[in-house]
């Protein structure tokens, strides 16, 4: 089995849509306006600095240059997508399922100080509706893992680029392919994890890398961040900690609770060699 589906626990919809519009608020105050991961370089980085780290090496990886038609897919609230505009001059759009996502968006892109407004769209990034070709640039920073048909989701990467273009992807990983029974001794961690991030599902980077070549996709930098995210999870805990009562005002003290539990769930994971984080880029012929 290549795959690990966080199955069960809870009665919430944990729809990527459904899940995002309910969490989006308190998840700024608990990963940071960024909404993902941070790369450390010393232990006593800030979680900002980290993140912004990782926001720069997608960069790197994907090349992006000055006016790029540049797609960033799962964009949540927008941020990397401004941030690339304002620094590197791309044509920037983002896409979500998210409403709430798009809202907050939308409504901070006026902040931009590029002239250069990028614009945010609720589209599905495994059909994402634009025509073919219509991309310098593709990235999926950290958004891979909610959406279920990865091959599509490739695929439409590969379709929108035009030959030339590149696409850039980061995201939580298997480290090792799971069996069956495996998957199911962790049932009740996966339950937990599922009702914090939503309907996940993870790949090892060898499959991610398969799926890039059947998009025609020639896979030509892979890379194991696992080390280097592992501190996330303390910065996790310690805005947890920080902002206990406005995150339990916004999704309930079972919700702030969770959220807890899930990053010690998760280091026990990273440490055991389970999950892990890995990027890739790639370049289309």
């Amino acid at each position: 089995m290549s795959r690990a589906d966080a199955a069960g626990g809870g009665q919430l919809d944990l729809s990527p849509a459904v899940h995002y519009d309910r969490v989006t608020d308190a998840w700024t105050l608990l990963l940071g306006d960024d909404l993902h991961y941070g790369v450390f370089e010393h232990d006593d980085e800030m979680l900002p600095k980290a993140t912004h780290r990782l926001t720069t090496l997608m960069a790197t990886a994907a090349d992006l240059r000055s006016d790029d038609r540049f797609l960033d897919v799962g964009c949540g609230i927008g941020s990397s997508t401004r941030w690339a505009v304002e620094c590197h001059g791309v044509v920037g759009v983002g896409i979500t399922t998210s409403a709430r996502g798009v809202e907050r968006a939308r409504r901070s892109a006026a902040s931009v100080d590029s002239g250069r407004v990028p614009t945010f769209e609720i589209r599905d990034g495994m059909r994402n509706g634009f025509p073919d070709e219509s991309f310098d640039k593709v990235w999926a920073l950290e958004s891979s893992h909610l959406m279920r048909d990865r091959r599509a989701l490739l695929g439409e990467c590969g379709r929108v680029l035009r030959p030339g273009g590149r696409m850039a992807l980061c995201d939580i990983i298997l480290v090792e392919p799971m069996s069956f029974q495996a998957v199911r001794s962790l049932r009740a961690e996966l339950g937990l994890l599922n009702r914090v991030f939503g309907d996940a599902r993870m790949e090892t980077l060898d499959t991610y890398a398969q799926l890039a070549r059947t998009a025609g996709l020639e896979v030509d930098m892979r890379r194991d961040l696992s080390a280097e995210v592992r501190r996330t999870f303390s910065c996790w805990r310690t805005n947890a900690e920080t902002y206990r009562d406005e995150v339990r005002r916004l999704i309930g003290h079972d919700g702030w609770r969770d959220f807890v539990d899930s990053c010690e769930i998760l280091e026990n994971m990273w440490d055991r060699g389970i999950l892990g984080y890995g990027i890739f880029s790639a370049v289309k012929g």
